[in-house]
């Protein structure tokens, strides 16, 4: 890894000679002229209290405590086309006296490309992790978007594809550990990552293949084999659905027209009427969604019904787009989807019983047949894809590991992540041994990353200090959510469930039990 041993072995060198003046210490514009190797500082600024993120960083709204914004690009350069890329950063360091002496990163997400600022606003509950006094960074690992948030030009440049797959966010851990360093005058006592879909693929990365770097890692809805997930939603569901779509005219298959709303609220209320109460209510929410075993072809129309049923092709196609894509051998090539209640959502995205003509990347296939063999023979990504579950230096060095995933996400299946999950209490030791250092959380009705008849505001950042820091694992994390207002709810660490106790009120997760 470029120059990431020699940035630690500075970083520990300059803490011991500046231990001294850790009182004082540098001043924010003096770190505008800090040298480091390949590190060109773009700009050190003071940031007053209460300062709003400018509109160009929409991902997070509220004011900012006062804090120094350090910017900076490593490793500059030319590349492919002439091209300009390096690997931009920024980093917020609260006020001295407010350092909670940790470190946070945020992941990324889509393509990357832009420097989100670093506020950890995500999964951090009420509170920021700069508002609680952590460093945060972030980076547009390696390169600018210039079309948008999936703009994937850059990889025609090896380096830049290299930044973005794995190399990008460790390299600016370690220069935002110097730096922090040399203004505090002693090193961070734990450093953290939390991140989401392209950000959560980040955090398993860095598990795997920088396994000291982080003391704790948030993984959510994690892009973890986009190429089969792509596969999945771009081929293998929209071939299941044109197979019973109407045909328009010039006999192409109309996706958007193949179920009416009469059809999905039929299909929802049958789906919630089976699943939603084995958590002890009917609240609109599936809380054991492994325990949900619900079957389409219930709702099928049998010959001569034509009320409370829906076509017999319909429900087919339906089975056969949740089941995931299979080769001729019968081997699932990615895995299914969950029948849960947020599938027939129309925002923040198309929930998968509601599609549509165009989809992320344009218009959606027309095909009517898919050769699943041919298709998934080179769309996996070795680089990019966080597959390694050894993972015994990474917990060995006592870290500890979070997942958790909406169950109604439309774009990566939850039981991908699921069963990654399972794959690594198999290479290391069982899942009573690997529940010593990783914890797995569905998310009932969310979509991806949020949205969603789901409770998707939850703190899994305290959950990662606790536990990194005191020892305490956590079993459950409490959510709430704008989508039901005055409702929370546990989620409880795989295997458990949240379960009614059948006492008070239901709105209330002090009466839920895991179970």
């Amino acid at each position: 890894m470029r120059h990431y041993i020699s940035l630690v072995l500075a970083t520990a060198a300059c803490c011991a000679a500046i231990t001294a003046g850790a009182q004082t210490g540098p001043s924010c514009s003096d770190l505008g002229s800090v040298r480091i190797s390949g590190v060109e500082i773009t700009g050190a600024t003071e940031v007053p209290a209460n300062a709003r993120i400018p509109p160009s960083y929409p991902h997070y709204v509220g004011s900012l405590p006062a804090h120094c914004r350090v910017e900076g690009v490593i490793h500059r350069r030319k590349g492919v086309d002439g091209v300009e890329y390096g690997i931009g950063f920024a980093i917020a360091l609260p006020e001295k006296n407010a350092w909670n002496g940790d470190f946070m990163m945020q992941g990324g997400g889509g393509g990357n490309g832009v420097v989100n600022y670093p506020v950890g606003a995500s999964y951090t509950g009420d509170k920021s992790a700069l508002d609680r006094g952590f460093v945060v960074a972030s980076t547009d690992t390696g390169h600018k978007a210039r079309t948008g948030g999936f703009d994937f030009s850059f990889m025609r440049d090896q380096q830049a594809y290299l930044d973005f797959a794995y190399q990008a966010n460790a390299e600016v851990a370690g220069i935002a550990k110097q730096i922090l360093a040399r203004y505090y005058g002693r090193p961070a006592s734990w450093s953290y990552f939390v991140g989401c879909s392209t950000g959560g693929r980040e955090g398993m990365i860095l598990s795997q293949r920088f396994p000291t770097v982080f003391n704790g890692i948030v993984v959510g809805d994690p892009a973890m084999r986009t190429g089969l997930s792509n596969l999945a939603i771009g081929q293998w569901i929209p071939v299941a659905y044109n197979q019973a779509a109407p045909r328009d005219a010039s006999g192409r298959p109309q996706i958007d027209k193949l179920f009416t709303d009469a059809d999905r609220k039929l299909f929802m209320d049958k789906l919630m009427k089976k699943c939603d109460a084995l958590d002890g209510v009917a609240d609109g929410m599936i809380f054991n969604p492994l325990g949900c075993h619900f079957d389409p072809a219930e709702i099928a129309c049998r010959p001569g019904q034509t009320e409370e049923c829906i076509a017999p092709e319909k429900v087919a196609a339906i089975k056969k787009a949740f089941a995931g894509p299979k080769n001729t051998y019968g081997t699932q090539v990615y895995p299914g989807f969950l029948y849960d209640a947020g599938i027939a959502t129309s925002a923040p995205l198309p929930g998968l019983l509601n599609p549509r003509s165009r989809g992320l990347f344009g218009p959606v296939t027309t095909a009517t047949t898919l050769d699943v063999d041919n298709a998934a023979l080179h769309v996996s990504d070795p680089l990019v894809e966080p597959a390694s579950t050894n993972l015994s230096t990474f917990s060995g060095n006592g870290g500890k590991l979070i997942f958790f995933h909406g169950d109604s996400d439309p774009w990566f299946s939850p039981l991908d992540t699921f069963q990654y999950y399972q794959s690594l209490a198999a290479t290391n030791g069982g899942a009573e041994q690997v529940a010593t250092w990783s914890r797995f959380f569905f998310v009932p009705g969310m979509s991806h990353c949020g949205g969603g008849p789901s409770l998707d505001h939850f703190d899994m950042l305290t959950a990662l200090v606790n536990w990194v820091e005191k020892g305490t694992a956590p079993q459950s994390v409490i959510a709430t959510g704008p989508a039901f207002p005055g409702r929370s709810r546990p989620l409880c660490a795989y295997p458990k469930h949240a379960q009614y106790s059948g006492h008070w009120k239901t709105e209330d997760a002090s009466n839920f039990v895991c179970q």
